[in-house]
């Protein structure tokens, strides 16, 4: 799971790039100017914009003042018009400023970064008329569900990171006030949530907040102090009763102001389906996936490559069973069974018949606490900070039950050679700073579920066994993509989306009930796996084209991440140069 985005400005830039085959003549002494001012100019934007948002600041680096930026203003961003529109004008003089780069005097490195920032900032402005359709409180991914996670994990590196946390904890009551603003002026426009939503919405904070001197928000945080060695006892007491007195004072009240305004503006939302029944609905939609899954088909596109590739798998499925029907009986018990530890550990082995190695680093690995069971994902990953990839966490929330073939895959997607290995190795790959900061789901998500399918080959089943599971989990998510896309895009009701299941032999109404109502909830959450896992298919099916005898996958993979988080059509365009250095 990437960073959390608390304050939704964007960042726009109207930025034209050149191909890299058409560059005239540039002296050398002029490129190496302007390639040093390039990286002045990307870096001095990053510590801009890392500066404007306490947690993405303390979660891209540990150390913020060796990139100059000391006494940081302490803030959860802003929601307001207001700040989003200066956020426009600001970067639309940022756009001026990058525009008078000569692109063919850039490296090839810098070159990528430019593409990349013009791809981002061109797409987000498209976005510009569709604020009101964005949504800070989803269910699983929303403000609400994922600000504790990240307090809890907020690393106590040095004794001034605490009083910024407590600081920090002092501005969630102001921010919740402008959430609940925001989703005051959504329900004025006719935008507000459905009711089902609202009411997951409701529980959420409800829950968070029972048991409250029990919150794990004070757990954890005298559990990071008492580690603080440089701290004396009579401090470390002094900050734990603050952090309590907040908590009770200030967090748990916001949260409960939150649950009473979503319940007020319950049932003023005038839209349970899909976003297509919005007015410009199927516009913002196709933004959303673009954004989501990082690729340029179109809708209708996708809807058909996801469709192929289920007929693709049930087909594997069918010859396989009909060829060995024993399959149908066998046990799903990978190589180590249930032990988190000792399955990352194998996967680190394992996966260096088709990855490099791994770059010596630690993890740890948390469970989600009871209190938040019911919002948050089956499991996820914390990003390291760029300046100390040391600091990777992972978390499994015990509710989902997973335990067999289920968990081995998991910490696959969620460690190695998933989402801890491409972050801390695409660091290795000294990418400009300014590229973590910029979303791209589709990739790391498309990474992760690529990387998941690969270690069935890594459990220890059979070849056959570890096919059909991969065929399975394959085809499955494919049904997920595809209600995402008949909801969203072609208005699917709860009965159409009951009949589509129905035809997978998929009929507890009361199973695909919840399914709808995620997706609603969650607009293209779905295809950020799912086409993102086919889109790597894809870039590895072209390369085995192009480099014949000479492919390998331990290659494609470096080149994928050096290449490092992009849109699909920018890391075909430099896949051959990453792939041949």
């Amino acid at each position: 799971m990437k960073k959390l985005v608390l304050c939704l400005c964007a960042a726009f830039l109207f930025l034209t790039g050149c191909d890299i085959s058409s560059a005239p003549f540039v002296s050398s002494i002029e490129a190496l100017k302007e390639q040093k001012d390039f990286d002045a100019y990307t870096e001095s934007l990053f510590c801009e914009e890392v500066n404007g948002n306490t947690i993405n600041l303390h979660y891209t680096l540990a150390n913020p003042e060796k990139y100059g930026i000391k006494n940081p203003v302490i803030s959860l961003g802003s929601l307001s018009e207001e700040t989003y529109q200066n956020s426009i004008s600001s970067l639309e003089n940022m756009s001026a400023a990058v525009s008078a780069f000569n692109y063919d005097a850039l490296t090839t490195k810098q070159q990528l970064t430019y593409d990349v920032l013009i791809d981002y900032c061109t797409k987000e402005l498209e976005a510009s008329p569709f604020f009101y359709f964005e949504e800070p409180l989803r269910c699983t991914t929303g403000t609400h569900a994922e600000l504790p996670i990240l307090l809890a994990e907020y690393a106590f590196y040095q004794a001034s990171d605490v009083t910024d946390y407590l600081s920090l904890l002092s501005c969630i009551e102001d921010y919740f006030k402008e959430i609940e603003a925001f989703e005051e002026e959504k329900a004025n426009r006719g935008f507000f949530m459905s009711d089902f939503a609202a009411q997951t919405v409701i529980d959420a904070c409800l829950k968070f907040t029972e048991n409250p001197k029990e919150n794990y928000l004070i757990t954890t945080f005298n559990k990071r102090i008492d580690a603080l060695t440089e701290l004396s006892e009579e401090k470390k007491n002094f900050y734990k009763e603050k952090n309590e007195t907040l908590v009770l004072n200030d967090v748990i009240p916001a949260y409960k102001n939150l649950a009473n305004t979503i319940e007020r503006l319950k049932n003023t939302g005038t839209n349970n389906g899909g976003l297509c029944y919005f007015q410009q609905g199927k516009e913002y939609y196709k933004h959303l996936v673009y954004s989501s899954t990082g690729s340029d088909k179109s809708i209708e596109e996708l809807q058909n490559c996801v469709t192929e590739q289920r007929n693709a798998d049930f087909l594997t499925l069918r010859n396989l069973l009909t060829e060995y029907p024993e399959l149908i009986n066998v046990k799903d018990t990978p190589i180590l069974e249930d032990d988190p530890i000792k399955i990352l550990e194998h996967l680190q082995t394992a996966m260096c018949k088709d990855f490099s190695p791994a770059s010596n680093t630690n993890f740890d690995l948390n469970y989600v606490d009871a209190s938040m069971e019911d919002t948050l994902a089956p499991a996820f990953y914390l990003t390291a900070p760029i300046d100390n990839t040391n600091h990777n966490v992972i978390y499994i929330n015990k509710s989902n039950g997973y335990s067999g073939i289920q968990l081995f895959t998991t910490l696959a997607h969620e460690g190695y050679p998933g989402h801890l290995y491409q972050t801390t190795e695409s660091y290795q790959a000294n990418l400009s700073p300014i590229r973590s900061l910029l979303n791209y789901p589709g990739y790391t998500e498309g990474w992760a579920t690529y990387v998941e399918m690969l270690s069935y080959d890594y459990a220890g089943l059979e070849d056959k066994t570890a096919e059909m599971h991969r065929a399975h989990q394959s085809a499955l998510l494919s049904l997920y993509a595809t209600v995402d896309m008949g909801i969203h895009y072609d208005g699917w009701t709860l009965t159409d989306t009951i009949n589509f299941f129905s035809e997978y032999g998929i009929k507890d109404q009361s199973v695909i009930q919840s399914i709808y109502e995620l997706i609603v909830e969650e607009p293209a959450h779905y295809l950020k796996y799912y086409v993102g896992y086919l889109e790597f298919l894809e870039l590895k099916k072209n390369a085995q084209t192009e480099f014949k005898d000479k492919y390998s996958n331990r290659a494609f993979h470096d080149a994928v991440i050096r290449i490092g988080p992009a849109p699909f059509s920018i890391i075909k365009k430099y896949l051959p140069v990453y792939y041949a250095s």
